[in-house]
């Protein structure tokens, strides 16, 4: 919106030529989002007390773990409402990119709304149906790949991939096209989901998996980088930077408030929805098999589920790990909530830059 209204005076005035810029927009999202969530949350985190949003604490969950019942959720609303807001006042409205994640996001945070209040209330850890959740999860999926596809957002050679450490490798997934989208746009949203167990854990995996693909997002974009680090050019995806630094500074607010001792929860509502829109972008800069690297951890606690629920069922009861996802298996271990987050959030810095070393080392 900033851009829209200064647009009769950045090229006329000196000093305003700034707003051109996709890093400053980009960058003041990213510190819109976080002071707006700073000062928003108190209020909300009181609104959904007295609402009594209470989160509801699985039996069979660690034993440190049912002091937390009770603790307001549904904090996701912070998180998206203060992404909207900020993208909508930093981004270039002409950008179709920015409105396909908007509905991305929006669309996730929906369906994680309504499988948040049925838990509460039926006050128990049991909201919608697997299949009740992966229904809608798809149908949203579906009408975003539709946008992506109509509106050609995906550049040219718009079925072939990009695959990191190749420099001219580009597979051409034909017409599994949308399967391939739904595979990852779904998938990152319950991986996200997934991660979601412990005080900031999946906040701050997320906080560094947008802010690393906000670098990419602009990589993207620039004809001439692009061109150079050997990645797929997509007209306008450089304009999704702004959308994730917004996303960054958004989830650094809301870490403010969900480090241990976690004063309020995203929920379904936060975690599906911001995992939905890491997927959408991935696939509109052609970055989705990168994003298995940068989001290792997330793929990390999304294979110990599979791995976990794959031998109960064929090896007659026997488990794998000692609880899934794995973060309750290193809280068994013997290891404090927090040393456990802190790891992974190392593990996730570490898994980022990896992704990144991936445009040189091709």
């Amino acid at each position: 919106m900033i851009p829209w209204l200064l647009l009769p005076f950045r090229d006329a005035l000196p000093g305003f030529t700034v707003f051109r810029y996709i890093t400053f927009r980009a960058a003041m999202a990213a510190a819109t989002a976080m002071v707006l969530s700073i000062l928003l949350g108190p209020w909300v985190i009181r609104t959904l007390t007295r609402l009594k949003m209470g989160q509801p604490i699985l039996e069979d969950s660690p034993d440190t773990h049912q002091a937390k019942a009770g603790t307001p959720t549904m904090g996701g609303l912070l998180i998206v409402g203060t992404i909207l807001a900020s993208t909508l006042l930093w981004c270039e409205f002409h950008s179709g990119g920015i409105w396909v994640a908007l509905v991305s996001l929006v669309g996730f945070c929906a369906v994680g709304a309504i499988d948040d209040t049925r838990k509460l209330l039926r006050k128990q850890n049991l909201g919608l149906r697997s299949w009740q959740k992966m229904l809608l999860l798809v149908a949203i999926t579906l009408l975003v790949s539709w946008l992506i596809l109509h509106f050609n957002l995906r550049g040219t050679a718009t079925s072939h991939l990009s695959v990191p450490f190749f420099k001219k490798f580009r597979p051409d997934v034909g017409v599994f096209l949308v399967p391939w989208i739904c595979l990852v746009v779904v998938g990152t949203s319950n991986a996200v989901n997934l991660t979601d167990g412990l005080d900031g854990l999946a906040i701050g995996g997320t906080l560094i998996v947008a802010a690393t693909f906000a670098i990419l997002a602009y990589v993207a974009g620039n004809a001439k980088m692009a061109q150079y680090l050997f990645v797929p050019f997509v007209p306008g995806g450089g304009e999704l930077a702004v959308f994730l630094g917004a996303m960054s500074g958004a989830s650094l607010g809301f870490l403010w408030f969900n480090a241990h001792p976690a004063e309020v929860f995203m929920g379904d509502t936060g975690s599906l929805a911001l995992g939905g829109a890491l997927g959408t972008v991935a696939i509109m800069i052609k970055q989705e098999l990168l994003l298995v690297i940068a989001g290792g951890l997330f793929v990390l606690e999304a294979m110990s589920v599979i791995l976990q629920v794959g031998s109960f069922k064929l090896r007659g009861g026997k488990r794998i790990f000692r609880m899934a996802p794995f973060h309750h298996h290193l809280e068994l271990g013997g290891l404090k909530e927090t040393k456990v987050v802190i790891r992974l959030w190392i593990t996730a810095i570490v898994c980022c830059m990896l992704a990144l070393s991936s445009l040189k080392l091709r």
